[in-house]
């Protein structure tokens, strides 16, 4: 799954899966302006379920759900895509387009499941 996210655009830096508890993830080589695999990490595993977790119940009052989250850091965007095992992390590069890339990322993750 996670090759096959990479082959949707060269803007995307990273990506996680988070799937029944297990984490794998991946980064591109060289990067500039990269975070740490140690903080990325502990992003999948505990802020990221945390938002994700936030974000729907607030979404579940009145606004018809979570669809997903887009994070706007300084160097890049991070697309998180909740499913029913886990989520889906994306880090997209801050000239690309993130609402695009998590489009091509929520179709393939829906055709996936």
């Amino acid at each position: 799954m996670i090759e096959s996210i990479f082959r949707l655009s060269d803007g995307i830096r990273y990506v996680a899966v988070y799937k029944n508890g297990h984490l794998e993830s991946k980064s591109k080589a060289a990067l500039l302006n990269s975070s740490a695999s140690e903080t990325d990490r502990y992003e999948e595993l505990l802020v990221n379920p945390s938002l994700l977790t936030l974000a729907s119940q607030r979404g579940n009052i009145d606004c018809g759900g979570l669809d997903y989250l887009l994070v706007r850091y300084g160097h890049f965007f991070q697309f998180i895509l909740p499913t029913r095992w886990g989520h889906v992390s994306v880090c997209i590069e801050a000239d690309a387009d993130p609402i695009q890339i998590g489009g091509r990322v929520k179709s393939l993750i829906k055709n996936a499941s």
